[in-house]
């Protein structure tokens, strides 16, 4: 019976010690650093700044959004999870950081499922297969261009957002299926791609719904095919993908949840997901999230941790089979 007793006051130790932290939270004066992996204007971005006066008022503490863009969102993963545990640094994830950046990168900087833990999860978002309107009319659909990359084997070629990016992974997929040998151009964000695609210097770009669909309400690009199972609210008139291209079951979708560093005390990770839980049924939120072509997903931490361990097998193989690799 003893010799339980010391491996018992440690845990009752640490019990104190993460009941006393969670009090504490938010410590007044510090803010609540909202890490983001890629550049202003992207969906993690503009998701936070629509729900950052609500997680202020919530909190009673600054919300800054902190943009540490970059190897495909390593850097803010790795930030996060070198934090101190005390809830004041978290970052919005996607899937494809969680999930495909293990596939992809040969050395990653943290491990995603023991290095962080998931707060909740806020919504899923599909990619558009995009086109200048200016610098491509002839690509109306999306079969032109399929019969544009056949007649000219390995010249057309795609943007993406980063090497194992979902917007890599949805190109790929689509490349890799139909045998159009594309060449994929990473870039370091969605703003350098869009700005290569309007320059002319890519054919082709697999974007986020969210920033892409006010260029084509301005008329500047157009959308040939959304990447989820069905079509979207925000633009019922664009067929999917597999509607599109003749592509049955062809779906890519990213899903964006919080992150804590891993040894957040549970009162703690307990507090954030409530107060952001409710900022993202908030019905205001809920209605711009659908306008920018979004999916909301509300979803627990251990929900969240279920489905990223569902994933990490299925993006292994599909990264596998389309040959994406970081040097």
């Amino acid at each position: 019976m003893f010799e339980r007793l010391p491996r018992l006051v440690v845990a009752m130790t640490c019990l104190i010690a993460g009941t006393a932290m969670a009090q504490e939270f938010p410590q007044r004066g510090r803010p609540l650093m909202f890490m983001s992996g890629f550049p202003a204007g992207t969906a993690i971005d503009i998701y936070g700044r629509i729900i950052q006066e609500r997680i202020q008022q919530e909190l009673g503490v600054p919300m800054v959004i902190d943009i540490r863009a970059g190897a495909s969102g390593n850097i803010a993963m790795e930030q996060t999870a070198r934090a101190a545990p005390d809830g004041h640094t978290i970052t919005m994830a996607t899937s494809a950081m969680m999930a495909i950046n293990p596939a992809v990168f040969p050395r990653m900087p943290v491990d995603p499922v023991n290095d962080l833990v998931p707060i909740v999860s806020l919504f899923e978002a599909p990619n558009i297969m995009t086109v200048s309107t200016e610098q491509r009319p002839d690509y109306t659909s999306c079969q032109t261009v399929i019969d544009a990359a056949r007649a000219r084997p390995g010249q057309l070629n795609y943007a993406s957002t980063g090497i194992g990016a979902s917007t890599h992974l949805a190109g790929a997929q689509f490349d890799s299926l139909l045998n159009l040998r594309m060449v994929h151009v990473p870039y370091r964000g969605g703003p350098f791609a869009m700005t290569a695609l309007f320059q002319g210097d890519v054919d082709v770009f697999f974007y986020q719904t969210g920033p892409v669909i006010d260029f084509y309400r301005q008329g500047r690009v157009r959308l040939l095919g959304v990447t989820s199972a069905e079509r979207i609210p925000a633009i019922p008139e664009i067929p999917t993908v597999a509607e599109a291209c003749n592509l049955p079951g062809f779906e890519s979708t990213t899903w964006y949840a919080l992150m804590a560093p891993a040894r957040t005390p549970k009162p703690i990770l307990d507090r954030l997901s409530d107060v952001f839980t409710r900022a993202a049924r908030d019905p205001e939120v809920t209605r711009r999230v659908i306008e920018m072509g979004f999916t909301p997903w509300v979803a627990d931490g251990p929900t969240t941790h279920a489905r990223l361990r569902r994933d990490l097998p299925f993006w292994r193989e599909v990264v596998t089979r389309v040959g994406a690799r970081a040097e």
